[in-house]
């Protein structure tokens, strides 16, 4: 008699969308936010986010079953991480990272259509953004290079070195956090000139437009101007194709002086492809979103930063909390 097997791992992973749906829904409504000063019941929760008092009950239901809020019998509450990162206004707030969610999930939604046509359902152009797409993009990830930059200055020695440039770096979340950290350092963002508008707004709401240059630059078609002693790349090279990952690391090369470090922060797959996990899943995302990117191995890592002239090429593989894992090579 043949073993009963089960479709126990595809209905996990069917109903596993549905707690994160609850999430992006009360991220979207903001019902973390009235909850702030203490426990309230359900009408008045809808009254003060402006949703319908029917319907709202069930997400705050919804909300209490995946942790994020508590019931007493009468009235709900905020899960302490829920009060720490989801409550406008605080210093954590990361409830605008609903953007990105649903962006991210909409995308994935159409990758069989992509994978079975071989054309990308949503190309994606960061030069060609209309401005209220780029908006609402970097509004959802800033936070997340915030804290990957906190993270990374946190864990590793910034001291010695004087000029950093942070190459794509998108709305300046990374900079920002380097700033913070590490007081003495010149800090120079590159990055296309649309998104280096985005850039300089983020850097100037946090106070520190004399501490972050701004330089508009295509890292892809043109030569990095200026000298500096470090480098970091988060979150380019999968948004790049071989052959511009190549050309980008070539100029960052030249770029740096002799014994500067480069980082190359988030979204390293090991050579299997397989792990970890949350990558190999989220290459898919790339898939369904460029013609030719991907999130890549460490050994071709390794092969692009070695063809671009690094030596000294190592991993971390510590932490992966907001893609904040990172592989580091040298010029010689």
């Amino acid at each position: 008699m043949s073993e009963l097997v089960l479709p126990r791992t595809v209905e996990t992973l069917a109903q596993a969308a549905y707690p994160s749906f609850a999430l992006l829904a009360g991220m979207e409504l903001d019902l973390f936010t009235p909850l702030k000063d203490g426990p309230l019941d359900a009408s008045a929760v809808a009254t003060a986010a402006g949703t319908d008092p029917a319907k709202t009950i069930h997400l705050l239901h919804a909300l209490v079953a995946i942790g994020m809020m508590r019931f007493d019998g009468s009235r709900f509450s905020n899960s302490s991480e829920a009060d720490r990162y989801l409550v406008r206004g605080k210093a954590d707030y990361i409830g605008m990272r609903h953007h990105a969610y649903r962006r991210r999930w909409e995308s994935m939604l159409r990758v069989g259509d992509t994978i079975r046509t071989g054309t990308p359902r949503r190309g994606v152009n960061y030069a060609a953004m209309s401005s209220e797409l780029r908006e609402s993009f970097y509004r959802g990830t800033f936070t997340e290079c915030l804290a990957a930059g906190r993270e990374l200055s946190g864990r590793l020695d910034f001291s010695k070195f004087h000029r950093l440039v942070d190459v794509g770096g998108g709305s300046g979340g990374l900079s920002v956090a380097m700033a913070e950290a590490w007081p003495h350092l010149e800090i120079t963002l590159a990055d296309l000139p649309s998104t280096a508008a985005v850039a300089e707004r983020y850097i100037h709401e946090a106070g520190l437009k004399s501490r972050i240059h701004v330089k508009p630059a295509d890292i892809v078609t043109a030569k990095l101007e200026g000298i500096y002693d470090v480098a970091i790349m988060r979150g380019l090279i999968p948004v790049l194709s071989p052959e511009q990952t190549r050309t980008a690391l070539k100029n960052v090369y030249q770029a740096l002086e002799p014994g500067g470090p480069l980082y190359v922060v988030g979204w390293i797959l090991d050579d299997t492809r397989s792990t970890p996990l949350s990558y190999a899943t989220y290459n898919l995302l790339f898939v369904n979103d460029y013609e030719n990117a991907l999130i890549h191995t460490e050994a071709e890592h390794r092969l692009w930063l070695s063809e671009a002239g690094f030596t000294d090429i190592s991993r971390d593989h510590e932490s992966g909390t907001y893609a904040a894992d990172y592989m580091v090579a040298r010029k010689p």
